[in-house]
């Protein structure tokens, strides 16, 4: 089997130690942090937030010695800019005052003309996105149409914003229902390479899109590397659950590229039933019922893992990777995954301080 590289984004707000809402001090951090990383650490759309890119790695071991490094880095200069680096998808806290759009020409048009679909008290939202490649446009968008079942039972893994603004949202992936207010947010349409230029072009040319990058489907060809982009995580502050979330993807995506390879057709899944499932995952996460990609049946959310691993088994054992997702599947199921260890911490005391502070903690383990 062809096995492909793996590549992370993640995306972490910055926090102040006192408050615990998120600040406007990315600038400095990134400047900070940018003398040792580069442009593995960058700016995103508010300045509460700071990204990290891992370079492509065909290793789960290097991927997480890498991800060790840059929330190293990135840690230790929020820390001299007198702020925390938590990884959270939505604020525990909100801000204190209005967030700052990140000063380039592209954030500001974007903040101008999609006004309606943040605000800057509670727009802020921060994702784990993975990369696998190398894959041509064409190849990227046959595997997306054959992944797309399946995503609903990855979102469900990496589900950790179930605080919003100081109350309890009820879902385990909030981050999944605020990010979902921009356009185009939500399972990637079945396209071949002709039709995929059609759309985004047609998308574009109305001012739907501001440009290509502005494809916010759950998978998606990337308009800058060669790789089929998967985005629907939320950041997680335990690094094992990153690591398991990559090598899932790959081990997934090798497993049904021999499937695309062989011409054969993808699954035939009803856009309701995905938009349900997904649903379910943001809802529920680890600690409820998802729909069968299938049949669309309700069935247990930790069921459906396993039925994943199953299906992806032959590209996790071609990579390798086997027993170690073998182990951090069951630390996470341990666990409870992201939302549940959030609720967990809050419990104890009833204070969303600790949320913060637990997530701060966990986020600098390496």
């Amino acid at each position: 089997m062809e096995i492909l590289t793996m590549g992370v984004e993640e995306e972490f707000m910055l926090v102040d130690p006192v408050s615990r809402a998120p600040v406007n001090r990315a600038p400095a951090v990134i400047g900070s942090a940018a003398v040792e990383l580069g442009g593995q650490v960058q700016a995103e759309f508010f300045d509460a937030q700071v990204e990290v890119c891992t370079q492509p790695t065909a290793s789960c071991r290097d991927l997480r010695g890498e991800l060790a490094r840059l929330r190293g880095a990135v840690g230790a200069a929020a820390a001299a800019a007198n702020c925390l680096l938590v990884a959270s998808g939505t604020p525990v806290i909100p801000p204190d005052e209005p967030l700052t759009v990140t000063d380039t020409d592209r954030y500001r048009r974007m903040a101008h003309e999609y006004a309606s679909s943040f605000s800057r008290y509670n727009g802020l939202v921060c994702g784990c996105h993975v990369h696998v490649g190398t894959l041509d446009r064409e190849r990227a968008l046959r595997l997306a149409n054959h992944m797309r079942p399946w995503l609903p039972v990855l979102q469900s893994l990496a589900g950790n914003s179930p605080f919003s603004r100081r109350r309890d949202t009820g879902f385990a992936s909030w981050r999944s229902v605020e990010f979902g207010r921009w356009p185009t947010v939500g399972p990637a349409p079945v396209l071949d390479e002709r039709r995929y230029l059609a759309l985004v072009t047609e998308l574009v040319s109305a001012g739907t899109l501001l440009d290509r990058k502005m494809i916010y489907w759950h998978a998606r060809p990337s308009e800058h590397v060669p790789t089929l982009e998967i985005r629907i995580a939320d950041v997680n502050a335990d690094l094992d659950t990153v690591v398991l979330l990559a090598a899932l993807v790959r081990g997934l995506a090798v497993t049904l590229l021999a499937e695309v390879d062989a011409e054969l057709p993808p699954p035939e899944v009803p856009l309701g039933r995905l938009l349900a499932a997904h649903r379910r995952a943001a809802t529920h996460g680890m600690s409820g019922e998802g729909l069968d990609p299938e049949s669309g049946e309700p069935r247990p959310a930790r069921e459906l893992v396993e039925r994943l691993l199953r299906r992806a088994a032959p590209g996790v054992e071609a990579a390798g990777d086997a027993r170690l997702v073998e182990e951090l599947w069951r630390a996470v199921r341990t666990g409870g995954g992201g939302a549940g260890r959030q609720r967990a911490v809050y419990e104890r005391r009833g204070r969303l301080s600790d949320v913060v502070d637990t997530l701060a903690a966990v986020t600098a383990t390496v």
